[in-house]
């Protein structure tokens, strides 16, 4: 398979305001098979962070729009799933301790212009080989879902799960938005050959919100009348 072929689809935002080099880094990016968003100020690159949902992130030091790359570096680690997100620094400031300083910021890489495409290229395959493997972790709006270590935090905060609610969490993390009735949650949960009364699903959905909801966070589970359960932005 090329690369090109395997890039297609992964979404990367070029966060940058020199209009010469966006015109080159989106159509050497894009000549690879990425889809390529680009933003020329802090503002701009925050609209499209949320909206665009990258797969990776370019980012320069600085910027016009009140935020520096640093700035931007941080609100993207500490949105939801940010963690996981690669983000590489490319700047002039070409100093060790800047390239220090990027790299604490919480930045996974940082290159110093001029970079050839080559070089910048090989960076990014580098870092997405990485993400895109088999998901440990499942993200939905503020939750994070830990499947190795199998931890749960929401807006940072730790959230204590049974293993019954563990799995009914994973189960709506994997099909966000889609409505499961009661019977398929049930068959999904406890299996097809145990009996288990049907009014279980609902004790353990209980649980699940009361402890996945803390004071003021909205209910992202929501109750479909005569349907069932879904996990949704709307919730409740």
């Amino acid at each position: 398979m090329s690369e090109t072929s395997g890039n297609s689809g992964l979404r990367i935002l070029v966060v940058e305001d020199d209009p010469a080099l966006q015109v080159m880094l989106r159509y050497n990016l894009e000549k690879q098979g990425y889809r390529v968003e680009v933003a020329g100020d802090s503002e701009s690159a925050q609209a499209a962070f949320s909206s665009f949902r990258p797969a990776l992130v370019l980012l320069d030091w600085m910027l016009p729009g009140g935020a520096s790359g640093l700035d931007l570096c941080r609100r993207f680690r500490a949105s939801p799933g940010g963690h996981e997100l690669p983000i590489i620094m490319l700047t002039a400031r070409s100093e060790e301790a800047d390239s220090i300083r990027g790299l604490e910021t919480g930045a996974d890489d940082y290159l110093t212009k001029p970079v050839s495409m080559a070089t910048l290229e090989a960076r990014i395959r580098a870092l997405l080989r990485r993400t895109q493997a088999p998901a440990e972790t499942l993200a939905f709006e503020d939750i994070v879902l830990d499947l190795v270590k199998h931890r749960v935090e929401r807006g940072g905060r730790s959230v204590q799960l049974g293993p019954t609610e563990f799995r009914l969490l994973e189960f709506f993390m994997r099909r966000p938005g889609r409505v499961f009735s009661r019977e398929e949650i049930l068959r999904s949960i406890w299996g097809e050959n145990i009996h288990v009364e049907i009014r279980t699903v609902d004790v353990h959905i209980r649980r699940l919100r009361k402890e996945i909801n803390g004071p003021d966070e909205k209910d992202l589970i929501r109750t479909v009348r005569s349907a069932g359960y879904a996990l949704d932005s709307e919730g409740e």
